[in-house]
């Protein structure tokens, strides 16, 4: 009895720390774990592909019970480089549209591919591109249609089952309704409140208009029953759309490529709008610092608990093709200040799949754009987007060359990591303290609570990577934190990656300063990447 007493235990300890490893976690007074910056796992640790899609409430044809199906497109680059994400792959190449089912939103278990790709090439069409997808059911015919950009136009393809396996249906040109052939990114929204689904797109060249259309049989045909132009106005993709307290909130992300951006937002009282402010998009506040954890806006998922709604963010990081960080879905709750969302940039958070609460994690980083994948392009900018400073951070030069976007002599404040770099640090990009010239900079961030989420009282330990030539007359990593500097130097001058640690600091009144200082000679040079500010256990 002892020793099955023990294997139990075992067991249960191996069961833990296998669901802690993907990011998952063992109910703690019903809270399940949402990890982000990682790639994700089924429940029983089969990745997850699951990118352009969205998540949709189904009864599931095995039992009968109202489930979570997630759908989303698998590229043959996803599981390249999630196997090797030093290297980004330089296109896309289509597999299949996934599908994923939960009870909770946290746990998942594959159903398999419901769309594939000999599927879509019938007709002799060979698909050059495919994604942007989302299903509804079709109450007039009881079946479910997934809607998805196929090379130039929009196809339809059918189900007797949410779970697949979809058939072609038809492919529509949309010349005729918005003057293009194709929607420039799409995705599919259902109002729970009258169970009509509708498609949300932009238009196909410059994405200078979005549209919504209601989506049902025509002609005997699935596909759109109406046209209602909504955003006339910047090129905007990503466009998705949520209902809260009444009032529909249409998203999209600014023309990045796969590069991630803020999340930009319009609100109505109705679904075809008027939308305000009338063709200008507000960026969501709490999206600034890091490009909404470094994604594009990808869906939403709303969870009306028994206590509270609890609207999710659902991003898309397009990793596999920009580069930028591990993990191709970041998941993010959202707060509200009266009818304003805001925006939780949070690497680790917990959901209440029953009351809808959440809370934040022990081992959240609350540094923003740590591991500097936000920005795009060199910074400082000249071309789009025109930026001197890196997202969340503050550049302070106090001797050698200004910042400047349009000057040559300015000092560049990221680095490009090489492939050997990235076996050892995430991501294309890290920090640069470097100039032409002998130099002292200041580079820093301020962490404080906000109104939805405390930086708690305690202690913190930040960390992070670094490599540095020599040339050196002092460099150090600091932090501020109730009157008390706590500092490391970065001493060791060394072409390979090393860890850099500051233990035990104090953080009292939710606020910190944190960063680095440094004074080199001229074209000295040091990389930092992949900060983390972590409360201690």
């Amino acid at each position: 009895m002892i020793t099955l007493s023990k294997h139990i235990l075992f067991s249960f300890i191996l069961c833990f720390l296998f669901l802690q490893l993907q990011g998952q976690s063992v109910p703690a007074n019903g809270f399940l774990k949402i990890k982000n910056d990682i790639f994700w796992d089924t429940q029983d640790g089969g990745p997850l592909y699951s990118q352009g899609g969205g998540v949709f409430s189904f009864k599931d044809p095995e039992d009968g019970q109202t489930k979570y199906f997630w759908y989303g497109a698998k590229y043959q680059e996803s599981e390249k480089y999630r196997n090797d994400p030093s290297v980004t792959p330089e296109r896309d190449n289509f597999v299949s549209v996934t599908c994923y089912v939960s009870r909770d939103l946290v746990n998942w278990t594959s159903h398999g591919d419901v769309l594939t790709l000999d599927e879509l090439n019938k007709n002799s069409i060979q698909t050059r591109w495919a994604g942007r997808l989302g299903v509804a059911y079709i109450k007039e015919i009881d079946k479910y249609a997934l809607l998805i950009q196929h090379n130039d136009q929009l196809l339809v393809t059918l189900s007797e089952r949410p779970n697949g396996p979809f058939k072609w249906h038809q492919r529509i040109n949309m010349t005729g309704m918005i003057g293009t052939s194709n929607t420039g990114d799409q995705t599919v929204f259902t109002d729970e409140d009258t169970g009509k689904s509708y498609l949300v797109y932009s238009y196909g060249r410059g994405r200078n208009k979005i549209y919504i259309s209601q989506i049902g049989v025509k002609d005997g045909k699935v596909g759109l029953l109406d046209c209602n132009m909504v955003f006339k106005g910047e090129g905007r993709e990503g466009n998705c759309m949520f209902k809260h307290n009444g009032k529909y909130y249409l998203f999209a992300s600014n023309l990045y490529g796969w590069d991630s951006s803020f999340a930009y937002y319009l609100v109505s009282d109705h679904i075809y709008g008027p939308y305000t402010p009338t063709n200008e998009m507000l960026i969501m506040e709490g999206s600034e610092a890091d490009y909404a954890h470094v994604t594009q806006t990808g869906f939403f998922v709303t969870l009306k608990g028994t206590k509270k709604q609890t609207v999710i963010y659902c991003g898309d990081r397009w990793a596999n093709f920009a580069g930028n960080g591990l993990g191709y879905n970041q998941w993010c709750p959202l707060s509200f200040d009266g009818p304003k969302p805001i925006f939780n940039s949070l690497s680790s958070w917990s959901l209440h799949p029953t009351t809808g609460e959440w809370l934040v994690n022990s081992d959240n980083n609350y540094v923003k754009n740590g591991s500097f994948e936000a920005d795009r392009r060199h910074i400082p900018s000249p071309v789009k987007p025109v930026q001197e400073q890196l997202l969340g951070w503050q550049t302070t030069i106090i001797k050698g060359n200004i910042l400047s976007v349009s000057d040559s002599l300015s000092p560049v404040l990221n680095y490009f990591n090489t492939v050997e770099d990235r076996k050892q640090v995430i991501g294309e990009k890290s920090l640069q303290i470097n100039d032409k010239i002998d130099f002292k900079r200041k580079v820093s961030q301020i962490i404080q609570s906000s109104q939805h989420v405390e930086l708690a009282d305690g202690k913190y330990t930040l960390s992070a990577k670094f490599k540095r030539s020599s040339g050196f007359e002092d460099i150090y990593m600091y932090a501020l934190s109730n009157g008390k500097t706590y500092k490391q130097k970065l001493s060791k001058a060394d072409r390979n990656w090393s860890n850099i640690t500051l233990e035990n600091i104090s953080i009292k009144n939710g606020h910190i300063e944190i960063g680095f200082i440094a004074s080199g000679k001229a074209n000295a040079y040091c990389h930092i990447d992949d900060i983390t500010l972590i409360r201690s256990k």
